[in-house]
């Protein structure tokens, strides 16, 4: 009985044991997988801290080689000059081909070699004399400009013609950083009137300027004075401007006179914004007022006689301007298409002198009364990067003349031919290549009804190539 009882205890004290050496092995597997963790992660670590040392001695290896190319390259830095300042300089080339059915330098209603003009609007100077036929260099622009301090940036840009004259352009200093959204430009400028009045020629989309630009400002109206220019701190684009001082070319004739103060100034306001991310816009309203004195343009009378007549009075102009843009998402670069149009109305009253130096019939003062207007519409689509396509329709009207020298019967309408009523009107298409921003090579068909019965059939082929720095346009 014993030795069963102790059989049993043996059997209970062996079934007892499995349970501990089950939880022995487990801690054992546990220690030895802690254990293999532990060497895992003593190895990453120590590959880490030895490509931080590594990176350590190629950084401060790197840091010597910069400051030793430093330190020769300013031993080898020459003294300050004025070249240092580093002024932007841009050279635009231009040179065309011209076919034209009339002689773009003479008028085909005038037997008496009278220059090529608009009829039915005193004439501009010599508005629609382009270049002769067949191959032309065209009008090349050399600009200058650079921040002088902190407060002024200058700006000088010439253009040398064909001719190889040199004239001025642009020459004026402008505000930096005047606060309140202000900005004062003083010296020579383009006038803020309008849209396309403040464009260079070469940043124009056709070869040559509307006919209301050519008629009302012949062709561009520009400034030596100072202009004032407000932009207001809001969401919508606002800017006000206004400009004083002596207007260099039609419909003014201050340049011509020697007489203090300010002889021509104008106004403008515009407007704009985006219509979600592919459209935005721009509208505007401008005026223009001077009064010329003496202003003489030359003309064929009735006895095939050239003379001499001159204007003095009051020269008001108004101009009404929209562009609308579009490109796809916002992207102008692959694709597009732009809207432009202006609307021009001029009124002039004063008194009209016939044949100042009496070369025909003797010379004659009286009333003069003009209200002419004129517009302009355009498109150019972006079909695809580096290709445009446009098409502009000009007008004017010039019907509203009164004239005391004919009204009273001293003079007919034939001594003042250039007076007759008549509604010039112009077709042009284009098709131009921009390789990059640099280049352009445009090709331009125009239908010009500038003259009574005359219609006259032109062709373009216009290259202008931009080098050296030059800012981007203006919207």
């Amino acid at each position: 009985m014993n030795r069963i009882s102790i059989s049993v205890l043996a059997a209970c004290a062996a079934l007892g044991s499995i349970p501990a050496m089950a939880a022995d092995a487990d801690l054992q597997a546990l220690r030895e997988e802690i254990a293999e963790m532990k060497k895992s992660y003593e190895q990453r670590i120590n590959a880490l801290e030895q490509r931080l040392a590594d990176t350590t001695r190629q950084a401060e290896s790197a840091t010597v080689t910069a400051g030793q190319a430093q330190a020769a390259a300013q031993a080898n830095r020459p003294a300050a000059t004025a070249s240092a300042f580093n002024p932007e300089i841009s050279l635009i080339l231009s040179g065309m081909y011209n076919n034209t059915s009339q002689d773009p330098r003479q008028d085909p209603t005038a037997a008496a070699g009278r220059e090529r003009r608009i009829q039915g609007l005193l004439p501009a100077g010599g508005e629609l004399n382009p270049e002769a036929r067949a191959w032309n260099l065209g009008e090349s622009e050399l600009a200058i400009s650079a921040n002088i301090d902190p407060h002024f940036r200058g700006t000088f840009l010439a253009a040398i013609s064909p001719a190889n004259e040199i004239g001025v352009e642009e020459a004026h200093i402008q505000t930096i950083g005047l606060g309140n959204g202000l900005g004062v430009k003083a010296g020579r400028f383009f006038s803020g009137v309008g849209y396309a009045n403040e464009q260079h020629p070469h940043a124009w989309d056709f070869s040559n300027a509307a006919l209301p630009y050519q008629a009302f400002f012949g062709p561009q109206l520009g400034y030596d004075g100072v202009q004032l220019k407000w932009v207001a701190p809001t969401d919508l684009f606002v800017e006000l401007g206004v400009e004083l001082g002596r207007a260099r070319g039609f419909p003014a004739n201050d340049g011509e006179r020697n007489k203090n103060g300010l002889m021509s100034g104008s106004a403008f306001a515009h407007v704009g914004g985006d219509v979600g991310v592919a459209n935005s816009w721009r509208a505007g309203a401008s005026f223009f007022a001077s009064k010329p004195r003496d202003r003489t343009y030359d003309d064929v009378d009735s006895t095939n006689t050239l003379v001499t007549n001159a204007f003095s009075g009051r020269s008001n102009t108004t101009v009404l301007d929209f562009v609308w843009k579009w490109a796809p998402e916002g992207n102008a670069r692959d694709g597009g298409f732009k809207f432009q149009s202006e609307w021009f109305r001029r009124h002039e009253s004063g008194d009209l002198t016939y044949d100042t130096t009496a070369a025909s019939l003797g010379t004659a003062t009286d009333a003069f009364r003009a209200t002419q207007t004129g517009l302009y519409a355009q498109g150019i689509w972006q079909f695809m990067p580096h290709w445009r396509a446009g098409y502009r329709y000009d007008q004017l009207s010039a019907a509203n003349l009164s004239v005391g020298l004919v009204d009273n019967g001293t003079l007919t309408a034939a001594d003042l031919p250039i007076l007759q009523s008549f509604k010039p009107r112009r077709h042009t298409a284009m098709v131009d290549f921009s390789p990059s921003e640099f280049s352009r090579i445009r090709f331009q068909v125009a239908r010009d009804q500038s003259w009574p019965g005359v219609n006259d059939n032109q062709v373009w082929v216009h290259y202008i190539m931009g080098l050296g720095a030059h800012g981007a346009h203006k919207f």
